[in-house]
């Protein structure tokens, strides 16, 4: 990743600015991931229902929670849950109240840091088929990007150039 950001910035056409995928880097695959973190990160714990976890997820119309083990009062992700994984226990005819967090959540966080680009995250979730990615800023969790977080900024770009 690349602390340096002004090469991406400038408006040129230049094919030398390519980014991992290939192509040239846009404006908005440039940008810092940590200009689209906001608001906070909802959270729930390990013995948690299926339930518990739909009404956050529709509470805050987000697609994952971060997983706190809760023990000792520090919020430290554990395990990360997603609406797909409530689709794929109730497609198995689980019973959401008896379901727990622990049983479905992904241990295997994938994170990257606060100064990465727009395009690296965007590659870094086509290469591991990811749809959220932990971000991290000096060793503490301060956001989750989406795909659909990144698909914003591009299409706002696509807009803005019209």
């Amino acid at each position: 990743m690349t602390d340096e950001f002004d090469d991406e910035w400038s408006d040129s056409d230049d094919e030398s600015d390519e980014g991992a995928l290939g192509g040239p880097i846009s404006a908005a695959g440039a940008l810092p991931i940590a200009t689209l973190i906001g608001g906070p990160i909802t959270s729930t714990t390990p013995d948690a229902s299926l339930y518990e976890v739909a009404a956050l997820l529709a509470a805050g119309d987000i697609g994952a929670l971060v997983v706190d083990d809760g023990g000792d009062g520090e919020d430290i992700a554990t395990a990360i849950v997603t609406e797909r994984d409530v689709i794929r226990a109730l497609a198995d005819l689980a019973d959401p109240s008896e379901v727990r967090v622990h049983s479905v959540a992904s241990t295997d966080l994938v994170w990257c840091d606060a100064s990465a680009t727009v395009a690296e995250v965007a590659e870094l979730m086509s290469e591991r088929y990811l749809r959220h990615v932990l971000v991290e800023e000096e060793g503490e969790l301060v956001g989750i990007i989406s795909a659909r977080d990144l698909l914003g900024v591009y299409a706002a770009s696509e807009d803005l150039d019209d």
